[in-house]
């Protein structure tokens, strides 16, 4: 079991990795101050490669600004960053009907938009923590109506433009439900009021994905919950069934609910069996329950997120159960990461490597990483470490 010296060690090293590392790389090549935003395609060695400015990254990056200038340190050039982001997205990323688009150009002129929701959960996270920092309570008005519009649309993405279609088999997918629920706390800072119904329903939704009986959490199931025997609902996505784990673990703890926090233990526990490459070390990105081999062609890589996710995890679980288990499981993932992930020359953190740990993309930023689970991790856990050393 760890000691409080081993507990320091790893809160010491969290902190200077995300201050030291990982804001600083972010902070001095991703704002663009002429036009206001993120540059998110970012080299090795943080130059722009692509001006392509993509909504997820904008919101991501604009709330965790946000959210180190409201809880760790109100450093004034971090609500400048954020603000140029929010800045950027009111002003050019949202439609007349609400809907925003996916990237756009450099000065904001729109490149793509997807049939999802997602590109709208992070700009509302984004406004809301914006509002605090900035003290602009109308953003939070702002964040609260679009959060109405998307809970509605996620009811029924025909909404969207995605069409229903005769011989499609209807299913439910987690990534919904589970990015509903930590917006709803981002929104609400972690308080349930005037959101109960949407809270049970978001954390029932999750569980029609958890099978106990095969110690699995799928991607897509039935709507009523059901295994489907097709290649997506054989799916495993091990990083994904482990960040809902840990987001039920916040909502276990602000409801009290023993059940629901043993859950997430169990969660957590059975996606990192599953997902563990136990001959090469590293969280495989996707998997068949059945062993077939995955369609992704992707899916012996190790990515970044999946990672972060699993080390916020397991620390979590370690910090309710006390468990060596838990700890081990930590601290496998942690190390990993460490070893594989972080750039010792030029800052930042790699997020492609091969099935052996190798980098096979050397960019630090793309159109889907950005500036925000890598410092989200070591933000939280960090965090994590103060309570359970105290």
């Amino acid at each position: 079991m760890p000691d409080s010296q081993d507990i320091q060690s790893l809160k010491t090293l969290f902190e200077q990795e995300l201050f030291e590392n990982i804001v600083p790389f972010w902070e001095t090549h991703s704002p663009d101050r002429k036009h206001e935003g993120y540059y998110n395609c970012l080299d090795r060695e943080g130059r722009v490669f692509d001006t392509t400015k993509h909504v997820w990254l904008q919101g991501r990056q604009a709330w965790m600004f946000s959210k180190l200038y409201n809880q760790h340190q109100a450093k004034p050039e971090w609500l400048e960053i954020a603000r140029i982001g929010i800045n950027f997205l009111r002003n050019h990323a949202i439609r007349p009907d609400k809907r925003l688009y996916f990237s756009l150009t450099e000065k904001g002129k729109p490149v793509w938009i997807q049939r999802k929701i997602f590109s709208e959960c992070f700009y509302i996270i984004a406004l809301a923590e914006f509002s605090r920092a900035a003290d602009e309570l109308h953003l939070m008005k702002e964040a609260e109506e679009q959060f109405e519009i998307v809970w509605n649309w996620s009811k029924d993405l025909s909404q969207l433009g995605r069409p229903v279609l005769e011989g499609q088999i209807p299913s439910r997918s987690l990534a919904i439900p589970m990015i509903l629920l930590n917006v709803i706390e981002e929104l609400t800072s972690g308080t349930p009021a005037g959101y109960e119904q949407e809270i049970k329903e978001c954390i029932r939704q999750i569980l029609l994905h958890v099978h106990a009986d095969k110690q699995t959490v799928f991607e897509t199931v039935g709507m009523d919950g059901q295994f489907l025997d097709t290649m997506e609902g054989r799916l495993l996505n091990p990083g994904h069934a482990i960040e809902a784990g840990w987001f039920l673990h916040r909502w276990a703890a602000i409801l009290n609910d023993d059940g629901l926090q043993q859950t997430a233990i169990s969660m957590i526990r059975w996606s990192h069996e599953h997902g563990w490459d136990h001959k090469h070390g590293g969280l495989f990105y996707f998997l068949d329950y059945k062993g077939h081999s995955p369609i992704q062609l992707e899916w012996f890589m190790k990515l970044w997120w999946p990672h972060n996710e699993a080390m916020i995890a397991h620390l979590i679980n370690y910090s309710v159960t006390g468990e060596q288990m838990d700890w081990d499981l930590f601290k496998q993932v942690q190390e990993y990461s460490f070893r594989h992930f972080h750039d010792n020359k030029n800052g930042g953190w790699f997020g492609y490597l091969n099935r052996k740990g190798e980098v096979t993309h050397s960019f630090k930023g793309g159109p889907y990483k950005g500036f925000f689970h890598v410092p989200r991790s070591l933000w939280t856990c960090f965090k994590l470490f103060k309570k359970i050393g105290n």
